[in-house]
């Protein structure tokens, strides 16, 4: 067994990314990075490294056990990597998900159907403040007692 494997093949191996070529945009847009220094997809890791994948909003941490070329199956996984991402990053990943479409990026374009509804289902759960708000006070009925 080799020592030693490709970055963006490690990744699609390891089933952090669907393909390899999508690995290796990864690699080329600066989100798969060891140590703070960005990687190429011809970078070579070992057992031992740790290696962060950005995937906004969550950047996730593994540490390579088996540097393999080979996909294999979803059961073997835990020989060929350990999942070392902290909680908080997981916790913004479940902030991001209740948030929703309030975070929505400028320029994306109008609101899905699925994102109006959930809009529609939010507006009306918010109390209409002046909806039965009598503005009266109730000025005339103490002129009528002071008489």
């Amino acid at each position: 067994m080799n020592n030693e494997a490709r970055i963006d093949k490690w990744l699609w191996a390891a089933r952090i990314f669907k393909t390899r070529t999508i690995a290796a945009a990864a690699c080329k847009k600066g989100q798969v990075s060891m140590k703070g220094a960005q990687l190429k997809a011809s970078r070579t890791i070992k057992a031992g490294d740790v290696v962060d994948v950005r995937k906004p909003p969550v950047t996730y941490s593994f540490r390579v056990l088996q540097p393999i070329e080979k996909r294999v199956g979803a059961k073997l996984l835990p020989d060929i990597l350990e999942n070392i991402t902290p909680p908080e990053q997981y916790e913004l990943l479940e902030m991001n998900k209740i948030s929703g479409f309030i975070g929505r990026a400028k320029g994306t374009g109008r609101p899905t159907k699925k994102d109006r509804r959930n809009l529609d289902d939010f507006q009306n759960d918010i109390p209409e403040f002046f909806g039965d708000f009598d503005f009266d006070m109730g000025d005339d009925d103490e002129d009528e007692v002071e008489e």
